[in-house]
Formats: C-alpha cells, structure tokens, sequence
C-alpha cells in the first residue's frame, strides 16, 4: 500500500510557496504575514497557518530546509505520519502565542517563517535520538544533535534580541518547548534514554 510522506508534502510545498513570494510574486508573501494586531481585528487565523510556508530570503529558507530535512524525515519514520502531523502543526501553532501576546498592540509588526515547527521537530528529535550528529558542509566532523539544537536556539535568542526583516525568531522557544511537551505526553519513556545518556 502507497502511504504519502506527510514531511516530504510539507517539505515541497514550503519549498514552491516560499520560492514563488520571493521570485515571482510578492503579494503572496504579503497576505501570509502573521499580523498578531490584525489577527482578531480583521480574522486573519489562516496566517497562523500561512506565515508558516513562506520566508524572507533564501538564507533563511535554506537554513529552515536543512533542518527540516536533517530531522523531519527520520522522525516521522519513527513516530508515524499523523503524530509527526499532529507535532509539526502544533509547534507551527503554539510559537505564534508568545508572538501575539508580545506584539498584539503594534499594528506594524508581521512575521513568518516555519521555524516555530522546525523547533518542535528537532527538540523532539532530539528526546528520542539523544546520541545522533549530523554532517555540514564545510564542518569536517559530525556535530552533535543536542549540540546543533542549542546552537540553533542561540543563534534565535540572538537574532531576537537583534531583529532584522520579518523573520519569527521569538517562535523558536515556543516551538522547542511544543516538542519536549509533546515526547512528554506521547512517549514519556523516551525521556529515560535522554537522562541515561546525561548522567552516564
């Protein structure tokens, strides 16, 4: 039986949008924009969904992309196509409430960006495979999972702190916070293996 691989349609589908709003059409861009001031006033709950599939640049999609690409895939073949869903989704949702609550009385400010359910993807990720690295290019050595997610929470931390474009930094926390949470409930015992490794 065929199954469709809930990360490779959301990996394709970020990769046409996003490249169609920077290259072809700007408006697209636009109307996906989380506008947290406009999100009740004119019912914009879509965006929540949208601003999801569309970046700023192509360095800040490849970035998103890699990631995604290094960790979504072998973790949905793990955990199953819906919860992985159920995750990506979750994380994409719940790293916009810091967002609004943060930036609902600023009717100029907008965001997008996937990396809020990056976050929760790789933090989960992270919980049930505690021991596995990854290769970049040009880095020589195999880096650390644990090692590249505080890394990439440094780097949103800093970039927060220092905002430049419309990119979602503050999403990041929210997201990895929805990954751990969601290991919590789905698969407690995961948890075990991470501590093994901590202490041993």
């Amino acid at each position: 039986m065929l199954t469709i691989s809930g990360a490779l349609v959301i990996f394709v589908i970020t990769l046409v949008v996003s490249l169609y709003g920077l290259y072809r059409s700007q408006a697209v861009i636009e109307r996906s924009l989380f506008r947290p001031y406009w999100l009740l006033r004119r019912q914009e709950y879509a965006t929540v969904i949208t601003s999801g599939f569309v970046h700023a640049d192509m360095m800040h999609l490849l970035l998103n992309m890699m990631t995604f690409y290094f960790f979504a895939f072998p973790l949905e073949r793990f955990i199953g196509t819906v919860r992985f869903l159920v995750l990506y989704f979750a994380g994409l949702v719940l790293s916009h409430v810091g967002t609004y609550f943060k930036h609902r009385g600023n009717p100029q400010y907008a965001s997008l960006g996937a990396s809020g359910a990056i976050s929760a993807v790789l933090f989960a990720y992270i919980v049930f495979f505690p021991d596995s690295s990854l290769f970049i290019i040009p880095i020589p050595v195999p880096i650390p999972a644990p090692l590249f997610a505080v890394a990439y929470l440094a780097y949103s931390w800093y970039s927060a702190r220092n905002p430049t474009g419309r990119i979602n930094h503050d999403a990041h926390l929210n997201g990895a916070l929805t990954g751990l949470v969601f290991v919590a409930l789905t698969a407690p015992g995961a948890y075990g293996r991470l501590l093994d490794l901590v202490s041993g």
